[in-house]
């Protein structure tokens, strides 16, 4: 992930475009990125492999960047965010199931 970050920031630094990545700005094109993936799935599941790599990759980069933005470290925020749903979702419970952890 490193690599990816300061690949990110390089591009970002030559281009002179963190003046217009704070965190709001990085957080709308989150949302947007991601509509543009959604889209790729709209009518059915015919989808374009090269299309959807294309989007998750731009979700992921303004995610580094807001990650960056932000100073926290986004492997670190996964994984924590990971132990906190395997206490929401045990395995007892969760397996083989799409049930919301409230109604568990």
């Amino acid at each position: 992930m490193e690599r990816v970050q300061e690949a990110i920031k390089k591009f970002n630094e030559e281009r002179d475009w963190d003046q217009f990545h704070s965190p709001e700005n990085l957080a709308k094109s989150i949302s947007i990125e991601a509509g543009e993936l959604l889209e790729c799935f709209q009518w059915n599941n015919d989808f374009n492999m090269d299309d959807v790599c294309e989007e998750l990759a731009d979700v992921f980069n303004y995610c580094f960047q807001m990650a960056d933005k932000l100073g926290v470290d986004p492997e670190e925020i996964v994984l924590k965010k990971l132990e906190k749903n395997k206490k929401k979702y045990p395995i007892e419970k969760a397996k083989g199931v799409s049930t919301k952890y409230n109604k568990l």
